[in-house]
This record gives structure tokens, sequence and C-alpha cells, in this order.
């Protein structure tokens, strides 16, 4: 089984709040889970804010940072996406950056976690498969 793992789980995860505790027996049993190469950016861009915010030190950030990013086995080139995930994007009126996450999904038949409501939502309607 292949888990497509988004920023916004993956950060959450490697913070220890409770919402996600429901995504580690995934992730566990995953042959692979995978993300965009964009994930990176978005995952240090989410723990640099909750540094800024005054919510964990740059330690503690440094930490999570690295937790977040181990999780995912492999990085897909979001030069290898746009394409798909940009039409996606202007038929279902949704960021580009998510749907890079739906395609590498839809590509690999995988399961996709995520902690965003409006991403959820979309993977339902596209019958993407949800952790």
């Amino acid at each position: 089984m292949i888990t497509v793992l988004d920023a916004s789980a993956a950060v959450a995860i490697a913070m220890n709040l409770t919402e996600p505790t429901r995504f580690q027996p995934q992730i566990e049993i995953s042959d692979l889970v995978i993300a965009p190469d964009l994930f990176v950016a978005e995952v240090s861009n989410a723990v640099w804010k909750y540094v800024k915010a005054g919510v964990v030190d740059s330690v503690q950030g440094d930490l999570i940072l690295d937790r977040a990013i181990g999780l995912v086995d492999t990085f897909e080139k979001s030069l290898d996406l746009y394409r798909e995930a940009y039409a996606l994007s202007v038929d279902h009126l949704h960021p580009v950056y998510d749907a890079l996450y739906l395609v590498l999904a839809r590509r690999n038949n995988a399961v996709l976690a995520t902690l965003d409501r409006r991403l959820s939502d979309l993977a339902s309607k596209l019958h993407i498969r949800l952790a």
C-alpha cells in the first residue's frame, strides 16, 4: 500500500498533536510514503510559522522539521506532476499545490493522509481514498 502524506498531516504528526494519531497506523503499514517535492518547502514554512508565533522554539522547530520530512520515503518531482495538477486545479477551482498531492495519489492508487478539509472533500469527489 502507498500513502501520499501532505504537509498538514506531517507537521501535526511530527508535533505529536492528538488528531493526526489516526494517520500513524496508516504510515506504519504503508509499503511506501510519498509526497511531491513541494512538501519540503510547505513543511519548512509551516514549522517556521510555529517558531515565529512562539509556539515552539527554534531547536524544537528543527526537531519537528526533521521528523516531518523523515516521514516520507520518496519525494516526487513537481515537474512531473504540474500539468495534470494545473488542469485539475482549473477544473475544480482548487490550488495547484494541493492538486499535486491529489495527482500523486491518483497516479499511484494511493491513500491520501491530510488534515486539510477542502483537500479531503475534493479527494472524496475524485474517488481518492483517504487515511
